[in-house]
């Protein structure tokens, strides 16, 4: 049979098609319960960002892989992640959420007890991860969540990461950063930072590296 040449830009088309389908795909592979719904729709009218159902169901995935129980959540938000955490963690487990908007934490709060989830199972501290993070334990947590301003994740990068446990899970949220990072030609500040912090961990010889094109984009380390 004699063959058939594609031209090589038709074929790119086919395959950047086929991956768009693939992607959306994954996106919408786990439905979002009731709970995650009306965190979402709290999220919108609060003005925060929301992590994807895809990227929030790998997160579950994580904690549950691991069986986290001590999990630091940088950037509560409208309590998307947190909710996608907690049901990736034992029963036992507790979550710190870190937050500079005290009303963001009052409104979650108030949405996870109409859930019923105990209010032991989450500790909220309002102010800058910056500050908070050095009064955490050292070595004491299974994983540690980066999903806040982007502009800060160099210096919580470090003070997350003595945090950790061998094994523990160093995971930053949006890092492809609305699909800016990937394209050199994008130099503004927060996509500089987003690709800094990749290369930061991916060199990094604490940790084994990978990045997950699910949602805005999930960086993944785990502490050696």
């Amino acid at each position: 049979m004699e063959s058939v040449r594609i031209p090589a830009h038709e074929t790119a088309e086919v395959v950047i098609k086929d991956k768009a389908l693939s992607w959306a795909y994954c996106e919408e592979f786990i439905e979002p319960d009731e709970a995650m719904l009306e965190a979402r729709a709290l999220s919108q009218e609060l003005g925060c960002a929301v992590m994807s159902t895809g990227a929030g169901a790998t997160l579950r995935l994580l904690a549950a892989t691991i069986q986290a129980r001590a999990v630091v959540e940088v950037g509560t938000g409208a309590g998307v992640s947190t909710l996608w955490l907690l049901s990736g963690m034992p029963a036992d487990g507790v979550l710190t959420s870190i937050d500079v908007n005290v009303g963001h934490q009052q409104a979650t709060r108030k949405l996870l007890t109409a859930q019923g989830v105990p209010s032991g199972r989450v500790r909220m501290i309002a102010g800058d991860a910056i500050n908070v993070l050095p009064r955490l334990a050292d070595g004491a947590y299974d994983l540690v969540l980066l999903d806040a301003d982007p502009l800060d994740y160099a210096e919580q990068f470090e003070l997350a990461t003595v945090l950790l446990r061998p094994g523990g899970l160093m995971v930053i949220n949006d890092a492809l950063w609305h699909d800016r990072v990937p394209d050199p030609a994008r130099r503004d500040e927060t996509t500089t930072a987003v690709r800094e912090i990749g290369r930061t961990l991916r060199q990094d010889e604490r940790f084994l590296p990978a990045l997950v094109p699910i949602g805005g984009g999930l960086l993944i380390g785990t502490r050696i």
